[in-house]
């Protein structure tokens, strides 16, 4: 059965999201004509991909033929296109392994989940404690200056200086939660300094009634997947662990 032109458009994009987030390398058509499922030529892929960044959801760099995610791209892949991935039984028991070392104060697990995070992502995490107004943890600020710091220097500069300021990271936090995860991308952080960056936020909650926000911050191409599996995965951890 041959998909109908929205759901080829839909698969299109979601390829291009997942290899650019994978690469870094702007896709080409001749890239989803060779991997798409069905037969398609290569100019097809090529007039999807006018549509496409008709719409807004693609853009191509003058340097390249090929084409990456908008922000609005990353967006609809996120809200509709994205699968959540099962995170390897070898990483789940990396993380398990930490919880169960045991720790006497909850500053401690605070510190261990945040390096956890990070090293599973690749991206910067924190971790927002309630009740300790102005603190938070982060943990694996490298991984976002390779990212972000690769692009521009000045950037950087900009991201650490609030995150220094602390009530400017912690307003984004603290932000009401309609669902188990929350995702910002880009402008949608509401900070200008993050307009290169996204957000993943989700509440925790202890069996001992601590509760908090863990987070992952990293550039508009991390890998969604994998964050969003990471932080449902830790959250319940924190919870039977406290």
């Amino acid at each position: 059965m041959r998909a109908d032109p929205h759901q080829r458009k839909d698969i299109i994009l979601e390829m291009v999201v997942r290899h650019y987030i994978r690469t870094t390398i702007p896709v080409s058509s001749a890239f989803i004509a060779e991997e798409y499922e069905k037969d398609i030529s290569s100019a097809t892929i090529r007039n999807i991909f006018g549509e496409l960044e008709d719409d807004g959801y693609l853009t191509h760099p003058h340097t390249s033929a090929g084409r990456v995610p908008t922000e609005r791209g990353y967006r609809y892949y996120v809200d509709f296109l994205m699968q959540e991935i099962e995170l390897l039984d070898e990483e789940r028991r990396r993380i398990r392994k930490e919880y169960e070392r045991g720790v006497e104060e909850f500053e401690a697990l605070a510190e261990r989940t945040t390096q956890v995070i990070a090293e599973t992502t690749r991206c910067m995490s924190l971790v927002m404690i309630d009740g300790r107004p102005h603190h938070y943890i982060c943990r694996g600020m490298n991984y976002l200056a390779e990212a972000v710091g690769a692009q521009s220097l000045q950037k950087m500069v900009a991201i650490l200086k609030i995150l220094e300021e602390k009530d400017r990271v912690l307003a984004v936090l603290r932000r009401d939660l309609d669902r188990r995860i929350k995702i910002y991308i880009g402008q949608e952080t509401d900070c200008v300094a993050f307009e290169d960056c996204a957000m993943a936020v989700s509440r925790f909650e202890s069996r001992r009634g601590l509760t908090g926000r863990i987070a992952v911050l990293g550039p508009v191409r991390m890998d969604y997947s994998r964050v969003v599996s990471t932080l449902e995965y830790v959250a319940t951890l924190m919870h039977d662990t406290l």
